[in-house]
C-alpha cells in the first residue's frame, strides 16, 4: 500500500438508515467532514470517488412497517428520497448516492458471503435458541427485547445491555422479558444461523490498528488516526473478539443464498458496508469506469467517514471481512467524529429536542445563504475529538463575527473599491513578489492544506478566516481611500487593488469546501466560471511563481451581499427567526413534567434499620473500559476504603468527583460489574431533567458516620 501520492482515493460516508429523517448531528458527524475533504481534494486535481447511500434493511424497518401497517418499501422510499434531496440542498456532493435495496447490491453482498463461505474457515453454523414474538410472527433482535436487569434490577434493560448499570447482557439473562413490538412475553425457538469467526482475525487486527502493519508490512501510519478511534478498537481487541452472527430470521433483506437458509437474510451490519462496494459498481457502470480500480488497486487509498458509534464496524468487522475475502483494500484512515449535542442535550425526536436537516431548510427558507451559514457553524464546532454542542448563540457569533464582519466585509470592500477607482477592471501589474511581500498568504495556504489533509477541519476553517483577515489588514494598512484623496494616480492604489483581488480570487477557491454556495456566488461577482477541479492546485502554483490568479484588465461585477447580518438594527427578521427556535425549546422545557416517582411499597422499620448508610469521601475515580456509564470509585469510609462501581459517568468525569463527600449504602451485597467487584452503592438524587446530584452530609462531617 502506497501512503503517499496514490493515483486515486475512495471515500465513503456511513450509510444513513432509511427509517427516519437526519438531524444536524448526523451532518456534523459523517457527511459535512467528508464533503469538505472531498471538495478540497477535487480542487487539488485528485482522482477521488465519494460514495454513500441509504441503508434499507434490518429489523427496525420491518418492525416499523408492521406497526404502521405499510410495506417496508414505502418506508425506505420515503426516507431515501427525503435524505437524498436534503443532502443535495445542503451541498453534500456525493459522486454517487445508492440504495442497498437495489439488485446490484443484493448480488454483491451475496457474492461476498459465498466467497467467505467457500474459504471454509470463516463461518460456523450454529443452532441457538432465540426469542420469538408469536403475535408478530417474528424472531426478535436483542434491542427489541426488554426486561429486568439481573444485576441492578432496572426494569427497562435491553436484551444486549442495561442502560442503567452498563452491564453487557444477553436476552436470555433478562428477568421477565417482553417484546417491544407486542408487549407480550416472547417464546424461545431454535434457529440456525451463520457466525462470522471474527475472533480468528484478532491477532492481525491488533497489529494493523496499533502498528499500522499487516504481517510486518507497512499499511498506514497509526499516528494519523484519532486517539479515540484507536482507543475504542484496542478496548474491543484487548477484551477479546467473539464470533458474530451474520444472518437473521426476517422476510426483508438480502436472502442467504444457500440451501437450508429459507426465511433468513444477511444481518444488516454485514450487508450495509458492502453497500460502499455495490455503489461503486453502479457508479462505474454509469460512468464507463472500472470499479476494481477504486477498491482493489494498490494505488488507491480507502477512507471511511463515520460517527463514533460505527467505529467497531469500520475498523474491526468490515476490515476483517475484506481481508478474509482477500482482494480488497483496507482503509488507511477512519477519521470518526464524536457526537454533537443540541443546546446542552442529546438530540431527541420524541421530545422535539433538536432540529432535523430538512426542517432547518424549511424554517430558514428566507434566511440568506442559509446552507453555508449552517455548514460553517457546524464546522466551527465539529466534534472531531470530543462531543460538542450546537447553540444558537454560537451560530450567530460564527455568522456575524466571521462570515459577515470578516469574510463578507473584505470581499465587499475590494469589489466596491475596484469599481470606484478602476470602473471594475483589475489594474494591470507586471508581477507581485508573493514570497517577499505576502509570504504570510503562502504560509497560510500551506497550513490550510495540512489541516484538511490531516482531517482537522475546524482548524482549516480558522485558516480560511485568517486569509480573509490578512486581506482586511492589508487593505487597512495601505488605506487606498486615504491615498486617493491626495494623489489619485499613486501606483500604490493600483497595486493594492491588484493584490486584494488576487486574495479574493484565492478565497473563492479555499472557501469552496466549506462554503460551496458562497464560492459560486463569489466567482459570479468576479465574472468567473464556478471553481473547477484542479483550480486550487493551479492557483497555488501561480502564486508560488509570482503569477496572478486573475490577470490585470479582467472586468469584475458589481458588489453583492454574501451574508446578511443577524444582529441588524434595520432588519430584525433573522434574529426573530432564531428567537422563535429558542422559544420552541423553552416551551419543551416548560412542558416537561417533573419525574416524581410513585412511592414504592411499604417496608417495615426493622427492614429499614438493616440498611447501614455511612458518610464517605471519593478519593480515586476512573472510567471503566467499554462501559460509558460506569465509574470505578475508591471511597474512604473512615474505617476502610472500598471499591464501588457507580453508573454516573455520563454526568460526572473522574476528576470532577475526587474529593466529593457522599453517602454510601455499605451493607449492600457485593456484585461484579464488568469484572470489578462493587462493594456498596453511592446515594444520588435525580431531578425532572434526569440530572444527578450527590446526597451528602453538610461540610465538616468526617468519614464513617452513620446516616439514620
Amino acid at each position: 500500500m502506497k501512503e503517499t501520492n496514490p493515483k486515486r482515493y475512495t471515500v465513503t460516508s456511513a450509510l444513513p438508515y432509511a427509517n427516519g429523517a437526519l438531524h444536524l448531528g448526523h451532518l456534523a458527524g459523517a457527511y459535512l467532514p467528508a464533503d469538505i475533504y472531498v471538495r478540497y481534494m477535487r480542487l487539488m486535481g485528485k482522482d477521488i470517488l465519494w460514495v454513500c447511500g441509504s441503508d434499507e434493511h434490518g429489523a427496525a424497518i420491518t418492525i416499523r412497517s408492521k406497526k404502521e401497517g405499510v410495506s417496508p418499501q414505502e418506508i425506505i422510499d420515503k426516507y431515501h428520497n427525503l435524505n437524498k434531496d436534503t443532502f443535495e440542498k445542503l451541498g453534500i456532493s456525493f459522486d454517487f448516492y445508492h440504495r442497498t435495496s437495489e439488485q446490484i447490491h443484493h448480488e454483491t453482498a451475496q457474492e461476498i458471503f459465498l466467497k467467505l463461505l467457500e474459504k471454509g474457515d470463516q463461518f460456523d453454523e450454529k443452532v441457538t435458541e432465540q426469542y420469538y414474538d408469536e403475535k408478530f410472527q417474528q424472531f426478535l433482535a436483542d434491542r427489541y427485547i426488554i426486561g429486568t436487569c439481573p444485576k441492578c434490577g432496572f426494569e427497562e434493560a435491553f436484551g444486549d445491555q442495561c442502560e442503567q448499570c452498563g452491564s453487557d447482557l444477553s436476552p436470555l439473562e433478562l428477568v421477565n422479558p417482553r417484546s417491544t413490538m407486542s408487549g407480550e412475553k416472547p417464546t424461545l425457538k431454535e434457529t440456525k444461523h451463520w457466525f462470522f469467526k471474527l475472533d480468528s482475525h484478532e491477532k492481525w487486527l491488533k497489529e494493523w490498528v496499533k502498528e499500522g502493519t499487516i504481517d510486518g508490512k507497512f499499511h498506514h501510519n497509526p499516528k494519523t488516526w484519532k486517539n479515540h478511534v484507536i482507543g475504542q478498537c484496542m478496548s474491543w481487541l484487548d477484551t477479546g473478539l467473539m464470533p458474530r452472527s451474520i444472518t437473521r430470521d426476517l422476510d426483508w433483506g438480502i436472502k442467504v443464498p444457500v440451501e437450508g437458509a429459507e426465511g433468513k437474510v444477511l444481518y444488516v451490519w454485514f450487508d450495509a458496508p458492502i453497500g460502499y462496494i455495490s455503489a461503486t459498481k453502479q457508479w462505474a457502470l454509469d460512468n464507463g469506469k472500472k470499479w476494481k480500480d477504486y477498491w482493489q488497486s494498490d494505488d488507491t487509498q480507502l477512507i471511511h467517514f463515520i460517527g463514533k458509534d460505527n467505529i467497531v464496524f469500520h475498523c474491526i468487522v468490515f476490515p476483517a471481512m475484506l481481508k478474509a475475502h482477500g482482494d480488497y483494500n483496507l482503509p488507511i484512515n477512519v477519521p470518526a467524529n464524536q457526537f454533537l449535542n443540541f443546546e446542552g442535550r442529546k438530540f431527541s425526536k420524541s421530545r422535539g429536542w433538536g432540529i432535523e436537516q430538512h426542517v432547518y431548510l424549511e424554517k430558514f427558507k428566507d434566511f440568506p445563504n442559509k446552507e453555508d451559514a449552517l455548514r460553517y457553524a457546524l464546522t466551527k464546532i465539529m466534534p472531531e475529538n470530543k462531543d460538542s454542542d450546537f447553540t444558537w448563540d454560537e451560530f450567530i457569533a460564527a455568522h456575524d463575527n466571521e462570515l459577515v464582519a470578516n469574510f463578507g466585509n473584505f470581499v465587499n470592500r475590494v469589489v466596491v473599491l475596484t469599481n470606484k477607482y478602476f470602473d471594475g477592471a483589475i489594474p494591470s501589474l507586471d508581477s507581485v513578489d508573493w514570497s517577499e511581500k505576502h509570504k504570510e498568504v503562502l504560509d497560510l495556504i500551506k497550513k490550510y492544506q495540512k489541516e484538511i489533509e490531516t482531517f482537522h477541519f475546524r482548524n482549516a476553517a480558522n485558516v480560511l478566516m485568517e486569509i480573509s483577515s490578512y486581506g482586511n489588514t492589508y487593505l487597512q494598512d495601505v488605506s487606498p481611500w486615504s491615498i486617493f484623496k491626495t494623489d489619485p494616480e499613486d501606483p500604490l492604489i493600483a497595486e493594492s487593488m491588484f493584490v486584494a483581488n488576487q486574495i479574493v480570487a484565492l478565497l473563492a477557491m479555499v472557501s469552496k469546501p466549506f462554503l460551496p454556495f458562497t464560492s459560486d456566488k463569489l466567482q459570479g461577482i468576479l465574472n468567473l466560471n464556478p471553481v473547477q477541479n484542479g483550480d486550487l492546485a493551479t492557483a497555488i502554483e501561480k502564486l508560488g511563481n509570482n503569477q496572478p490568479i486573475i490577470k490585470g484588465g479582467h472586468q469584475i461585477g458589481k458588489p453583492t451581499l454574501l451574508f446578511a447580518k443577524i444582529h441588524d438594527r434595520k432588519d430584525s427578521s433573522r434574529l426573530e427567526l432564531i428567537n422563535a427556535q429558542r422559544a420552541e425549546l423553552e416551551a419543551i422545557l416548560a412542558a416537561e413534567v417533573p419525574k416524581h416517582e410513585s412511592v414504592k411499597a411499604q417496608t417495615s422499620f426493622d427492614d429499614f434499620t438493616k440498611m447501614d448508610m455511612r458518610t464517605g469521601t471519593i478519593v480515586k475515580a476512573e472510567k471503566m473500559k467499554k462501559a460509558k456509564k460506569l465509574l470505578q470509585l475508591e471511597v474512604d469510609l473512615g474505617f476502610e476504603t472500598r471499591t464501588i462501581v457507580s453508573g454516573i459517568a455520563e454526568y460526572f468525569s473522574p476528576e470532577d468527583v475526587i474529593g466529593q463527600q457522599v453517602v454510601v449504602l455499605c451493607n449492600l451485597a457485593p456484585r461484579k460489574l464488568r469484572g470489578v467487584e462493587s462493594n456498596g452503592m453511592i446515594l444520588m438524587a435525580e431531578n425532572e431533567k434526569g440530572e444527578l446530584a450527590f446526597v451528602n452530609a453538610k461540610d465538616g462531617f468526617g468519614n464513617g458516620f452513620v446516616v439514620r
